[in-house]
């Protein structure tokens, strides 16, 4: 009997940050994976992982260079090319793709539907109001109504930048008003969700469904803040770790997320005839032992993904494939490890100014004997840099304004794992380079 062997897949990531230069990474340690292409291009990957890079003006070209290029599954990385509804595009021309239904996606498109959606079923959240211009009077009576911090998000996307933290009711108002008028976020302000401020910890819970049943990653603690002690503006993520001691995270606060959360929200899905197909991430406040949804992201979080995938044991491509496709797998396996990854950022990210410094040139400690390993070798022992918001020119990379490298650390503990993020971070260097040194305090302080 002749038995055929199985050529590598070709898989296409849509999305070039480091979320999407991780993912290659993971996939490129699987013997199924053969070429990987990013669109539009991440320029690290082109130069440490060998990855292609495809363009396209609209849909109809998007298909035709997958089908020239054999691609056997599209991964969409950020969200808004699945609010582009490129997933239900692919789908309808039977391209295996993971990620969800642009009518799914409107779970992170418009914060004003999903908290609708979620207090009809009745999943716990804040308080919270729907303002537009036409009814800021309402929106000020509601500040007035709240206890101090008080929370405005703005309904639209905003690169998770688009949430204010505000100490004063005075400023919440002129904040609100700001936003309604389009002076802070642009469009994605003209509406915001008004909300009371919950007082306890976050948590970052992934689940992968496959539109029929789901299954739960392991838990991640993101830092939102700039600056240490969870001080400064909000950002997209300066860091996360995952395998989180069991005073944050255990299987009976498990329990509770999923029957008061995610199962309400998957079987309503279901329910309306738009099962749910993809990953999607619920940012969770705990307060006094009981989970309260922030709100839901339609695609893996940045910089959770960077600290998830290296602790998967079951192939990539194959969690991948299987949930595009809809089909279940009984067990995901993950290595018995910590990781914490650091974000590197240029000075001027989150700020109300830019420099003039970038692109910055990006350059690596001659002390530092692993680099040359980690810059390529996912199963280094320490961990491995991934690379962002970058820029090549002439085989040099260099920094971009905003969040531009991601050093993960990994462990047999907590403790180890941090220390390594921290080795590999003075490792590199580039202009104005920020990055936050507390990352993983709350588990580290309870040790």
């Amino acid at each position: 009997m002749q038995h055929t062997r199985t050529l590598p897949q070709s898989v296409l990531i849509i999305g070039n940050g480091g979320r999407e230069y991780a993912i290659a990474l993971a996939l490129q340690q699987d013997k199924e994976v053969g070429d990987i292409f990013f669109a539009p291009q991440n320029p690290a990957a082109t130069l440490y992982l060998n990855a292609k890079s495809l363009t396209y003006k609209n849909h109809d070209e998007l298909l035709q260079v997958i089908q020239e290029n054999y691609i056997a599954l599209v991964v969409i990385g950020p969200e808004a090319p699945l609010m582009d509804g490129i997933s239900d595009f692919l789908r309808l021309h039977g391209i295996p793709v993971f990620g969800p239904s642009l009518a799914n996606a409107q779970l992170e498109g418009s914060k004003a539907y999903m908290k609708e959606f979620i207090s009809n079923i009745h999943v716990p959240t804040a308080r919270y109001r729907e303002i537009m211009l036409e009814n800021i009077i309402e929106g000020f009576a509601f500040i007035e109504s709240l206890p101090l911090p008080i929370v405005l998000k703005a309904n639209g996307l905003c690169g998770g930048k688009g949430v204010l933290i505000l100490d004063s009711k005075t400023e919440a108002k002129e904040k609100l008003q700001e936003m309604l008028e389009g002076k802070l976020f642009g469009d994605s302000g003209k509406k915001v969700i008004i909300e009371e401020f919950l007082d306890g910890y976050e948590l970052s819970v992934f689940a992968l469904s496959n539109g029929d049943d789901y299954v739960v990653l392991p838990a991640c603690q993101d830092h939102k803040r700039l600056f240490d002690g969870d001080k400064g503006p909000n950002t997209g993520g300066m860091g996360a770790y995952t395998k989180l001691p069991k005073n944050l995270y255990n299987d009976d606060l498990e329990e509770k997320i999923k029957n008061k959360i995610l199962t309400p929200t998957f079987q309503t899905l279901k329910n309306m005839g738009q099962p749910y197909q993809g990953v999607l991430f619920a940012g969770i406040m705990i307060v006094k032992n009981e989970p309260y949804l922030l709100e839901y992201n339609v695609r893996f979080g940045d910089p959770e993904c960077e600290v998830l995938l290296p602790t998967l044991k079951t192939p990539l491509f194959k969690i991948l494939s299987s949930f595009a496709k809809g089909e279940k797998i009984d067990t995901i396996e993950f290595y018995d490890i910590y990781c914490v990854c650091v974000v590197l950022s240029s000075s001027d990210y989150a700020q109300n100014f830019k420099s003039e410094n970038y692109p910055a040139k990006i350059t690596f400690q001659d002390s530092c004997k692993d680099v040359d390993s980690t810059l390529q070798n996912k199963d280094s022992e320490i961990g491995h840099f991934i690379f962002a918001n970058t820029t090549l020119k002439d085989r040099i990379l260099y920094a971009n304004s905003g969040r531009a490298v991601v050093v993960l650390g990994k462990g047999k503990n907590i403790q180890e794992a941090r220390d390594n993020a921290y080795k590999l971070a003075t490792c590199i260097d580039f202009e104005g380079k920020h990055y936050r040194k507390d990352i993983g305090y709350q588990a580290l302080k309870n040790i």
